[in-house]
C-alpha cells in the first residue's frame, strides 16, 4: 500500500529519577550520600533513507515512542540512557505540526488523505518543521527528558544526610503530520490513458502497470534514466489528471504535490485523440490545473510529448498543437512502438545539464 501522508503521535523518552543512597562500606565511617543521577530519555529521530519510498511503515505504527532513561543507583552510578528511536522516512518528507485528536464537531475542519487517516485542523497554515531532502539527513523531532539528580547533589555542611532527589524530566511529545513529496528531476503529467506509463517503461528501467484502460497508475512511480557520460536523472509518473483536479476531482489531485519538486514538467498528450478528446484542449486544461494548484509550479520549464503518433489523425492534430504552442518544444513520439525515445532522452539530458550549469554559475 502506497501512503504519502500520515499522522503520528511522537513521544520521546522520560529521564530516569535520581537515587537516594548512602555509602555503606566496611572500615569507611561516615560514607555520606552517594546516590547517582538518572539517565536521559531517548530522542525520536527522523532519518531520510533512499531505500524507503513511502510512509507505509508509519501507517501501521502511528505511535512512536523512544525508551525511558534508567534510574540512578548507589555508588554515584548514573542510570542508563534511553535508546534513541530512529524512524526511516523517504527523502522528500515534510513534517508539519498537527493538533491533538478530538471528538468530531459540526464545525470541525477535517481532510481525508488517501492513506485513510484524518488531518485535523488547518495544518496547511502551520509552520513547516523540517523538510528532509537528502539521503542520510537526520532531524531530532522530539528530545528526551534529562535525568533527575541523586541525593549526592544536595549534601551541604548543614545537611550531611540528604534524602532529596529529583524526578526525571518528561520527554517532548506531540502530534505531527508527515507528507511525502517525491523528489524527481522531471514529472510526467497528462490525462489518463495518455501513455505515460508506457513512456516511462521505454526510457527507464521502471516497470509500472500498463493496461488498455484509464487510471492504471494508482501512485507515483519514479524511474531512472541513464544518459551518456555516466549521467542519470529521475523521472516520476504521476497518476492521470482530469479537469477540476485542483478542487479534489479524480485521482490525480492526491498526487499533485509530488511534482512540486520537479525541475522540468513533461506534458504527455494523446495527439491522436484516441479517447475522443482534443489534444489542444487537453494541454490547455492541464496547464490550467497546474496553475490553479500552484502558480509557481506553472512557471517551471516544460515541454510537450505528442504521444501515439502511430495512430490516425495524429499528424493533423500535431500541426494544430504546434500552431497553438509555437515557442514550446514538442517531441513527437510513439511509446507503444518505441519511436522518438532517443530524441526525448537527448532533450531531457540537455535540459538537466542546462539547469546544472545555471546552478554552478549561481554558486
Amino acid at each position: 500500500m502506497f501512503v504519502d501522508r500520515v499522522k503520528v503521535f511522537v513521544q520521546a523518552g522520560k529521564g530516569g529519577r535520581g537515587c537516594v543512597s548512602f555509602r555503606r562500606e566496611k572500615f569507611v565511617p561516615k560514607g555520606g550520600p552517594d546516590g547517582g543521577d538518572g539517565g536521559r530519555g531517548g530522542d525520536v529521530i527522523l532519518r531520510a533513507d533512499r531505500h524507503v519510498d513511502n510512509l507505509g511503515n508509519l501507517f501501521y505504527e502511528p505511535i512512536i515512542r523512544a525508551r525511558n532513561g534508567g534510574h540512578g543507583k548507589g555508588k554515584k552510578m548514573t542510570g542508563r540512557a534511553g535508546a534513541d528511536k530512529i524512524v526511516k522516512v523517504p527523502a522528500g518528507t515534510i513534517v508539519w505540526p498537527a493538533q491533538e485528536e478530538k471528538r468530531p464537531t459540526p464545525n470541525a475542519q477535517r481532510s481525508t488523505s488517501n492513506s485513510g487517516q484524518l488531518a485535523i485542523g488547518n495544518w496547511q497554515s502551520a509552520i513547516l518543521i523540517v523538510d528532509l531532502t537528502r539521503d542520510g539527513e537526520e532531524f531530532v523531532l522530539c528530545r528526551g527528558g534529562a535525568g533527575g539528580k541523586g541525593n549526592v547533589h544536595f549534601k551541604s555542611s548543614r545537611n550531611r544526610a540528604p534524602r532529596q532527589y529529583t524526578e526525571g524530566q518528561e520527554g517532548e511529545e506531540g502530534y505531527f503530520l508527515l507528507e511525502l513529496r517525491t523528489i524527481a528531476d522531471a514529472g510526467l503529467v497528462g490525462y489518463p490513458n495518455a501513455g505515460k506509463s508506457t513512456l516511462l517503461r521505454k526510457i527507464s528501467a521502471a516497470r509500472p502497470k500498463v493496461a488498455a484502460y484509464p487510471f492504471t497508475t494508482l501512485h507515483p512511480i519514479v524511474g531512472v534514466i541513464e544518459f551518456p557520460g555516466y549521467q542519470r536523472a529521475t523521472i516520476a509518473d504521476i497518476p492521470g489528471l482530469i479537469e477540476g483536479a485542483h478542487r479534489g476531482l479524480g485521482l490525480g489531485h492526491e498526487f499533485l504535490r509530488h511534482i512540486t519538486r520537479c525541475r522540468v514538467l513533461v506534458f504527455v498528450i494523446d495527439v491522436a485523440g484516441s479517447e475522443g478528446r482534443n489534444p489542444v484542449e487537453d494541454l490547455q486544461n492541464l496547464r490550467r490545473e497546474i496553475d490553479l494548484y500552484d502558480p509557481a509550479l506553472s512557471s517551471r520549464p516544460w515541454l510537450i510529448v505528442a504521444n501515439k503518433m502511430d495512430l490516425p489523425d495524429a499528424k493533423k492534430n500535431l500541426k494544430a498543437v504546434q500552431e497553438r504552442f509555437p515557442r514550446i518544444k514538442i517531441l513527437p513520439t510513439s511509446a507503444a512502438i518505441g519511436e522518438g525515445m532517443d530524441g526525448l532522452k537527448k532533450t531531457l539530458s540537455a535540459e538537466f545539464m542546462r539547469d546544472k550549469d545555471i546552478v554552478a554559475e549561481g554558486i
